[in-house]
This record gives C-alpha cells, structure tokens and sequence, in this order.
C-alpha cells in the first residue's frame, strides 16, 4: 500500500467518522439537522471521543474500553445536539444568521416595554399587571379613578392600545360599566403623514407615480387616522373617490406592540386571577387576528364586496328582487379593485357629511331622523341576522348622511362573520324577546353560549324571567343597560360568550350612540320586536316555507331512506341473539400515539436508570477479573453501562422538553 492510498483511507475516515457519528446521534433523538451541523455535530463526537480516550493511554484503542470511546462520542454528539437545538430552534445553522436581527428585535423591545412599564407606573397601573392588587370589592370612585388611569395609559401608550381598549368598551361581560363607559371615550389624535412618505407609498403600491395614475389627487388628508389616512382624487375617467393610505411603518409598529400584548396576557394569564377568568392570551389572540386584518387592505375591499353582496341579499329577501327593506335604502361604497393593494385603498366616493357633523344638513334638508335611524338599525340587523356578515364598527364617524338624504356606511377594515347555526339561534332569540317568553328566551341563549357541563336550567331561566320583566316589559326605553345586564347574567352563570356573537353585541351597542344622535332615546327593542316580526312573517311566507321544507326534505332524505334497512338489522340480530355494542378504547391514533410516547418514555427513563445504577454497582465492586494490566472485566462493563444509561436518560429529557418548546 502506497502513501497515496493511506492518504486516501485516511480522509475516507476522517470524513466519515463524524458523519457516521452524526446521523447516529440523529437518529437516537429523532433531529433533522442540515448537512453543517451535521459535520460540526460529528467533529464534536470524535473531540468528545478524544478527550475520553487521553487518561487511557496509548493502548485504549487495543483494548475492549474502545466501545466506551464511541460511547462518548455518541454521548458528546447528542450533546452537542441538545444544546444546537436549544440555541437555533429550527434546526439549521441558518438560523444563527438571523440573530443579530433578532437581538436588534428584542432590543427594541425591551426599549417599548420600558416605555409602557413607566407608563403603567406612572398612572397606578402596575399592581395590577403583577398580581400584587388589593383583595376584594373597590368602592364605586376607586373603580371610577382606576378606569380614568386606564383610559389615559392606553392613549398615552399609543395607536394599538387605543384600539385594545375601544375593543374593551364592549365587552360588558368582563368589565363593569364604568370602565366601558371610561374606555368609550378613547381618542387618539395623530398628524397627517408628510405628502412625500404618503406619495412613496401610493408609487410602491400602484407601481407609478399618483400624476400617472389618477387625473387628481389632492394631497392634504381629509382625514387621519392612527393606521392609514384619507385622500380624495378623481380618476381618468372622471369618477370620484376616496383613497385610504396606510402610514409608512404602520405595520412594524403593530407588530411590536402585539408581541409585547401577547407577553403581557402571559403574565396576567399566570399572576393574576382577574387575567385568567377573562382569559387574556385568547382576548389579545383575536384582538391580534382583528388587528392585521385591517392591515392588509385587501381584506378590507373584500369586506366591502361581501357586506354589499349579502346587504343586497337580505333586503331583496334572497329572491333577486327589490324589496324596500332597511338595506336597500343604506349606500355602500363600490371598491375599486384593480386599484386596491395591500396599503392602498380606492373606493367610490360618496358625497356628504359624517353623522356627528351632519345636524345642519339634516334641518337644512328637513330629512326624517326617525327614518333615518330605523333604516341604519335596520341595515345593520338585516347584516347580522340574515346575511351574516356584518359592519363591526358602526360609530357616527363610519356613518354618512348624504347630500340625496340616505345615508351611506363606510370603513369596513372591521367586520364580523357569523354562521348559520348561530343566526338562527340569534333569530329564535329575538322571536323570544318579541313574545317576552323567558322559556324560548333561555333555550335561545343557552345555544349561543358556550355552557358548562352543569347548569341549573330552572334557575337560569327564573333569573332571565326577572330581566325580561324589568328591560321588555317596563315603559322605559332600554339601551345599553340591557346588554350590559345580559352579559352579567351570562357570566354569572358560568356561560361563555363566542367572540364572533359578543362582535355582533358589539356592533350593536356601537351603533346605538349613532341611532341616539340622529334620535336621542331611540327604542332598540322596540325595533328589533318589529325586525322579528317582520322576519318570522317573511319566514312564514308560502314561497319560505316551501323552499324551507324543500331544504329539509333534502337533508333528511338519505337517512330516512336507510332507516329500514337498519332496522330490520338490528332487530334480526336481537332476535338471533347477536346484537352487541363495539366500544373501542384509544380508537383516534392522536390517544394511541400519545399513549405510545408516555409508554416510551416511562421504558426508556427506567432502563436508563436500572442501567446506570447497574454501572455503579460494577465500578465500585472490588476484585474481578484483569483485561490488561489494572484493567477490569468490571470497569469496561461499568464505564459502558453509564455511556449506555446517559444517552437513555438524554433521550428521555430531549424528548420531554422538546415537545414543551
């Protein structure tokens, strides 16, 4: 054999040594790694190998202690392993490249939670995020004084807080009134963004300068918001519209802020009681979904499209033809989408004045405020109730009264979403309010919450029988005080309210500050009794109820058509004697394989245990038989049976804490 060939096995070896280590260390903890840590995990196995082979001498490798020097390479391979793992999460190299940018991240970070901890200081609020806050009922003007602080760090804590807390104001089943009445006067006031950022903006996002693409725009905002600002320009073709830009760095900002909320729901989740009855990480999830979706404002002139299509829909009654309802007589913009991207927005514009500005106009052109408000209450119902998709946002501000005296509903960044199962129990419940039946009105909520596993039915229903009598059947006109009531009930009883169901609640208690404004104490419930009636005679209708038992007779076809011939199995194995019930435990693999891992572990832990206990035992019992020199037969066992116990007991850990993280 000649130089070149020892050279050639010696480089096969040294190149396939570590990969050989490598993929076995892999395969005991189950890792995809890439090929560069691959190597580097094999370089550090034969290290570790080296290190355990220094105190042995020369003659280790002629001895049989040469299987305790792969044993520790497998061991310091799976170690180095481990700890790979621990620091790069995703399992490849690649990831230590983005650590600057992540240190970059969390430096900015802990800069914007200093800013919001002296925040909190500052107005009294951080007793509460830590668990430290006084035990029991605060007094009337402490709840008063701890809902004005609140107000004032999150307009002082900037845009994404403000919208938190006007997300808050409706939520009259985890805060009392005062903090909703408190939070429902959040404002956050911001300055346009300079023409030229917004001029930027609009040519990434048309690809062409704003000359090019529209015949005018003027560059002075009509309106500026916390995420975006409003522009009015006029297109080649002569329409008008308004353009909605959203702010340079918008997006980053948002980010930031929701990974700092979702910390902080976090710590309220496990340091205080308040954050896990109110469930904060779920809150701060939707508030987080919400949140991006107004974003992206693409999603917004889908919105738009949807709730035009089924307001269309459901004031038409579904048959294509005009009806007159409350809809058809409420405009919606037309979004212009080949001009939308994701951080600009064109839509039809609509001439005329926000409502909470519109008092001139609506004396100057003697318009009907009764009118008006039935038709916008009425818009809003007919979206909820019949097509589903609904204006989640409806204050005065969304609302236009327009130069033609209908009104037009604009900003559909927000929009909620309920199915078909929950629109009817909406409706059954409504029916119930109409009929003052706390029965029906009882079964109706209970299939729109989310209940326990117990409740006390009868109780329910009495406590539902005394809100009935003191918001249906008084001379009063209810409003906000009744969908606060109702919620208090619902938490009392430990019922759950789904967040698409508490954004239809919502809505409608943010459109009830509009209805008032435009007619002060206006009756929902009386108009929502005559929606109902309305709906169930439309429901009762011959051309419904046909299509209804159509629908029905579709459905239940199939199984009616199976059912005798099920029976008839069923009752000739009765009568033969074989009928039986198949009950099969840990028939769903997700039980069968978790059964298999504790199983695993639980085998694993024990036999790496009994192992390295067994190595103990041989290392320090005396005498035995000599292998070479001072070598035992004992100490190889030894030494082996721990190289053998650590990798069990590493596997075990490895596994355990890799399926937390």
């Amino acid at each position: 054999m000649n130089a070149v060939d020892v050279l050639l096995i010696a480089g096969a070896t040294a190149l396939l040594g570590p990969m050989i280590m490598a993929v076995l260390a892999r395969r005991v903890l189950g890792l995809r790694i890439g090929a560069v840590r691959a190597l580097l995990t094999g370089v550090a196995g034969l290290l570790a190998a080296g290190v355990a082979g220094t105190p042995m001498g020369p003659e280790a490798s002629r001895t049989p202690l040469v299987t305790v020097q792969l044993g520790a390479a497998l061991l310091g391979a799976m170690l180095f392993l481990v700890l790979s793992e621990a620091a790069v999460s995703n399992g490849s190299v690649r990831g230590m490249v983005r650590w600057p940018g992540a240190l970059r991240r969390r430096l900015a970070r802990s800069r914007r939670y200093t800013q919001l901890s002296r925040i909190a200081v500052r107005h009294g609020l951080r007793r509460f995020l830590t668990g430290r806050s006084r035990r029991g009922t605060a007094s009337p003007q402490d709840q008063a004084a701890l809902a004005r602080s609140l107000r004032l760090a999150l307009e002082e804590a900037g845009a994404t807080f403000v919208k938190l807390g006007q997300v808050l104001s409706s939520r009259y089943d985890l805060l009392p009134d005062v903090f909703v009445d408190e939070l429902s006067s959040l404002q956050h006031e911001v300055a346009p963004e300079p023409w030229p950022d917004i001029e930027r903006v609009l040519a990434e996002e048309l690809k062409a300068p704003p000359e090019k693409v529209f015949a005018e725009f003027i560059p002075e905002p009509l309106a500026a918001g916390s995420m975006a600002q409003v522009h009015r320009a006029r297109l080649r073709d002569g329409r008008a519209v308004a353009v909605k830009v959203q702010r340079p760095g918008a997006r980053q900002v948002v980010e930031r802020d929701l990974d700092i909320l979702f910390r902080i729901s976090q710590i309220l989740d496990r340091n205080t009681t308040w954050g896990r009855t109110v469930g904060s990480r779920d809150l701060v999830r939707g508030f987080a979904d919400s949140l991006h979706e107004e974003l992206d404002f693409r999603t917004e002139a889908r919105n738009t499209a949807v709730v035009a299509a089924h307001t269309g829909r459901a004031a038409s009654g579904g048959s294509g033809e005009e009806s007159g309802g409350p809809g058809s007589r409420v405009r919606l913009p037309e979004v212009h989408q080949e001009l939308s991207t994701e951080r600009v927005l064109v839509v039809e514009w609509l001439d005329g004045v926000t409502l909470n500005r519109a008092d001139t106009v609506i004396e100057a052109q003697g318009l009907d405020r009764e009118r008006l408000a039935r038709d916008l209450f009425g818009c809003l119902l007919e979206q909820i109730m019949i097509g589903g998709v609904f204006h989640a946002d409806p204050h005065s501000g969304n609302v236009l009264v327009l130069d033609d005296g209908t009104l037009g509903l604009v900003d559909f960044g927000s929009v909620g979403r309920i199915d078909q199962m929950l629109r009817s129990s909406l409706r059954d419940l409504l029916m119930a309010i109409d009929r003052n039946d706390p029965q029906a009105l009882s079964d109706a909520l209970l299939e729109l919450v989310e209940r326990p596993d117990e409740i006390d039915e009868e109780r329910f229903t009495r406590a539902l029988g005394r809100f009935t009598a003191r918001h249906l059947d008084s001379s009063g006109s209810p409003g906000r005080e009744m969908f606060t009531d109702l919620f208090l009930l619902v938490a009392q009883y430990g019922l759950t309210v789904p967040p698409e169901v508490a954004a239809a609640f919502r809505a409608l208690a943010t459109v009830e500050g509009a209805l008032n404004r435009l007619v002060p104490g206006f009756d929902l419930v009386a108009e929502a009794r005559a929606f109902a009636s309305t709906e169930l005679a439309r429901r009762l209708s011959p051309r419904q109820l046909s299509r209804s038992v159509f629908d029905e007779a579709a459905a239940v076809l199939p199984m009616l058509l199976r059912l005798p011939r099920r029976a008839e199995r069923i009752s000739s194995a009765l009568e033969q004697g074989r009928l039986s019930v198949n009950v099969r435990v840990f028939a769903d693999e997700r039980d069968r394989r978790f059964i298999r891992g504790i199983v695993r572990d639980v085998l694993l832990a024990f036999l790496g245990a009994l192992t390295g206990v067994l190595g103990i035992l041989l290392l320090s019992t005396q005498g035995g038989p000599r292998v070479a020199g001072s070598l035992r037969l004992f100490d190889i066992f030894g030494y082996n049976m721990l190289l053998i116990s650590s990798v069990l007991v590493l596997r075990v850990l490895f596994t355990i804490t890799k399926t937390q993280r």
